[in-house]
């Protein structure tokens, strides 16, 4: 386990070395999870991607923790000089093969032809989010090119009706659904403006510490503890793969979970490994 442990370490540091160029982290409106008591008719909704959250600021793509994203020049000349706030996808269940891709410092463009950029909102408009999609339309359908795509946005009309509409989205392969509040404005950090639907919830953690496994899983790695944004430090032991047990999501990573609510002490219940977030 030292070995690993001392292996890992390495293999952070030498991703974190390789990225030649980091911004200020970029002020993001992000999701909490699903409340049943809002007034639903008040939101609009969407499919959750399972893709890399890219803000435009006019001249780059970022990434969330304020990576430059090198996307080919023909990808990005398009784009208007103005923010724009979106996710780079390539389609359902293929989000280890789209990071790989953008993480590379010398995009290759016949890596990048499957990969859209769903934009989904205006960060620098003073407008109201129905007013901001009706903005993005007209972006989108003035830059006229496919793999700049607004990513469609409806109302659903109960509660009911939504989670049927879940049911069949996950069933085709969606990760979920987003709610975002027609008349909210854009602002920074997690409000109940926007939501995140899934059948299960998830977050994000940092890897902290392993602990060693033990019966079929002796010399490998057990458990991991982690600490989440809300500062609770637990243990992540199930959802690991052998192969991931060999060679663990390294210490100071950024790995997402799921769980099924959270206990009295707001520990996630039954927390289990998801994958290691590349994109942040």
């Amino acid at each position: 386990m030292h070995a690993l442990y001392l292996l890992s370490i390495i293999l952070f540091f030498a991703f974190n070395n390789a990225v030649s160029e980091t911004l200020r982290m970029p002020e993001l409106l992000l999701a909490e999870n699903y409340n049943h008591n809002i007034n639903l008719k008040e939101y609009w909704v969407s499919e959750k991607l399972d893709g890399v959250r890219a803000l435009w600021n006019g001249q780059q793509l970022i990434s969330r923790q304020g990576n430059i994203i090198y996307a080919p020049k023909w990808f990005i000349k398009v784009l208007p000089d103005i923010s724009l706030d979106g996710e780079l996808w390539s389609g359902r269940a293929r989000f280890d093969e789209l990071s790989g891709i953008v993480r590379r410092q010398k995009p290759a463009d016949e890596d990048w032809g499957d990969i859209y950029y769903m934009v989904f909102d205006l960060p620098g408009s003073p407008l109201v989010f129905s007013q901001r999609l009706k903005q993005l339309k007209k972006i989108v359908s003035e830059i006229d090119v496919k793999q700049i795509q607004l990513i469609k946005q409806y109302r659903v009309a109960s509660h009911t009706a939504l989670h049927e509409k879940l049911e069949a989205m996950v069933a085709q392969g969606a990760e979920g659904l987003m709610l975002h509040a027609g008349s909210s404005l854009y602002k920074s950090g997690r409000h109940g403006d926007l939501m995140k639907l899934k059948k299960f919830d998830d977050a994000e953690a940092v890897v902290l510490k392993y602990f060693p496994g033990k019966g079929k899983y002796k010399g490998l790695m057990g458990s991991v503890l982690v600490e989440n944004h809300d500062k609770k430090r637990f243990k992540i032991g199930t959802g690991f793969t052998v192969a991931e047990r060999k060679n663990p999501p390294p210490i100071g990573s950024i790995i997402t979970y799921k769980y099924s609510g959270l206990t009295k002490n707001g520990i996630p219940r039954f927390a289990s490994y998801l994958r290691i977030r590349d994109d942040y």
